[in-house]
């Protein structure tokens, strides 16, 4: 993802390279295994959140908003401190910060695990180290920030069984850490996709990703 403002300049070369990048390392016909592992509903009161990043949080957010279930997908920042969750300073890729989703839901409609799910099957490429598609920089790394012991063994799990059945033709390179904190992103990050559904970087990076959600997982998808 390009900077705010170099986005208009650079919508051309984006598009020219997004058709020089590699397949993704598994064919998108069909989900993933459910994890074997979940959170149960019934230890989940109320509300709950899960953080992912995978890449730039604008394909990652309009997935998880188009989940059923989800009540609020935030594009954000995590692994950082706060004095750095700043979309230019992020984006030189030395704050420790991701680009980050984070996703309010109701477990009485959709697990954990099922999040976990979504997220490796359609939300982003989990085998590509420090990058997503077109770009580069440990701030678009592949990563699970857990807020407690029961995600953290979830998520792992999911990652085990994923690697155990050979899912994906590549290791998987998501990292499972302990969440410091979230900070939201600037309001024009906010719904961007909705807002821009035209913009080139959307277009070919992101609807994609839309249309395998709805493809994959129709039971899941709602219209937004």
């Amino acid at each position: 993802m390009f900077l705010q403002s170099s986005r208009t300049l650079a919508t051309v070369a984006i598009t020219a390279a997004a058709l020089l990048q590699p397949l993704p390392s598994r064919a998108a016909a069909s989900p993933l295994p459910a994890p074997a592992t979940d959170i149960p509903a019934a230890s989940a009161k109320g509300p709950q959140t899960a953080v992912f990043a995978g890449g730039c949080f604008w394909g990652v957010e309009a997935v998880f908003r188009h989940v059923k279930g989800v009540t609020k997908a935030v594009s954000g920042y995590a692994g950082g401190g706060p004095k750095t969750a700043d979309y230019e300073m992020v984006s030189t890729g030395m704050t420790g910060h991701a680009e980050s989703v984070e996703v309010t839901y109701d477990p009485a409609q959709v697990s954990y695990g099922e999040l976990l799910r979504i997220f490796f099957s359609v939300a982003h490429d989990p085998t590509q180290l420090n990058r997503q598609g077109p770009d580069y920089g440990t701030q678009y790394r592949s990563a699970i920030f857990v807020a407690s012991d029961e995600q953290k063994r979830v998520a792992q799990a999911y990652i085990d069984q994923l690697g155990q059945a050979k899912a994906f033709a590549e290791p998987i390179v998501t990292q499972v850490v302990a969440l410091p904190a979230f900070y939201p992103a600037e309001a024009y990050h906010q719904n961007y996709l909705a807002l821009h559904p035209n913009q080139p970087y959307i277009v070919v990076h992101d609807m994609p990703k839309l249309a395998q959600l709805k493809t994959q997982f129709p039971e899941r998808y709602v219209a937004k």
